[in-house]
């Protein structure tokens, strides 16, 4: 599914109630909130998604429920919370990658400008990750690969214009190589069809991957960030290798733009003091996921970056949705 043409904006959506009274906002939340993880379930986001809306059902004493809502690189999810009403009862978790969707789908559509950046969860490098039997046991090997035969090296994504897709076409741009991208419904099944030898690389997060990790079933031959996260499985960084990349994902909460200040702050308040938690941190940390606390107007700064950075990059990977 595409979105149409016509540039999707927030002010439908801002218009579709009126302004909430203070006694309203102080009430908030109340009925069950919606969070929709715009991919399908097993991947990343679930994991920082479940046990977030878990610890906010506690903090508020309603229930936040997880609705996983595919579709279109994301832009079925993203558009759906988009156009919700804006009284903090539907909110979004997601990645990066939500930056990206307007020069993918080719919709003008700009998330700065249609929701609310909430609070900035996490942050994590990409892992790259072949089957240990192999013959691309590191970036060096990788290269050498695919320049010994241009087009044949083939990397899976969770979808055309996914977070994936995009870091690895940025790979492609920095290395000179020509990784060709097969698409799949999903992180999980991208996964499955990266042990069973199908495809021959993919660059995804250790928490997407962390159970094929442990079985033996998977293995890292480098990251894309700084450093390797502490507590994952040892590799070198892309940069080791002599390539000039660097790059990572984020996940934030958002929510249809024009939510009420009062809820703003107080969600807010409540994630950053959620993903703060030893609890919290910890199970992230061991997952090769950093939890970062950020302002609201850093945040929202952050995404407006991004979307700048992500139409250059979108352009010169030549990146549609099927």
């Amino acid at each position: 599914m595409r979105l149409g043409r016509r540039p999707l904006l927030a002010a439908p959506a801002a218009l579709m109630a009126p302004a909430l009274t203070l006694a309203q906002e102080a009430a908030w939340p109340s009925r069950p909130v919606r969070i929709i993880v715009p991919f399908t379930p097993g991947g990343s986001n679930d994991a920082l998604a479940r046990p977030l809306a878990e610890r906010l059902s506690a903090r508020f004493g309603q229930s936040f429920l997880v609705e996983n809502r595919p579709g279109a690189g994301s832009a079925v999810g993203v558009q759906a919370v988009a156009q919700s009403p804006p009284d903090g009862h539907t909110l979004l978790l997601t990645t990066s990658s939500v930056a990206a969707i307007g020069p993918v789908q080719g919709t003008g559509f700009d998330p700065s400008q249609a929701l609310d950046a909430v609070a900035f969860v996490a942050k994590s490098p990409m892992a790259i990750m072949t089957p240990p039997g192999s013959p691309l046991g590191s970036i060096q090997a990788l290269v050498a690969a695919d320049r010994a035969q241009p087009h044949s090296v083939t990397y899976a994504s969770s979808g055309p214009g996914s977070t994936v897709h995009i870091i690895t076409e940025l790979f492609n741009l920095r290395a000179g190589t020509t990784l060709q991208h097969v698409p799949y419904r999903g992180t999980a099944p991208a996964l499955t069809d990266l042990i069973a030898g199908r495809v021959d690389v993919m660059f995804t997060t250790i928490i997407s991957a962390q159970g094929q990790l442990q079985g033996g079933l998977l293995r890292v031959i480098a990251y894309t960030g700084e450093e390797r996260p502490a507590g994952t499985p040892p590799a070198p960084t892309v940069r080791d290798a002599g390539i000039p990349y660097e790059s990572g994902i984020w996940w934030g909460v958002f929510a249809p733009r024009g939510l009420p200040p009062m809820v703003l702050a107080r969600l807010h308040a409540a994630i950053t003091a959620t993903i703060a938690e030893p609890g919290f941190t910890a199970t992230m940390a061991r997952e090769g996921t950093l939890p970062q606390p950020m302002d609201q107007p850093g945040f929202a700064a952050l995404l407006r970056r991004e979307v700048a950075e992500m139409r250059n990059v979108v352009a010169a990977a030549k990146i549609r949705a099927d």
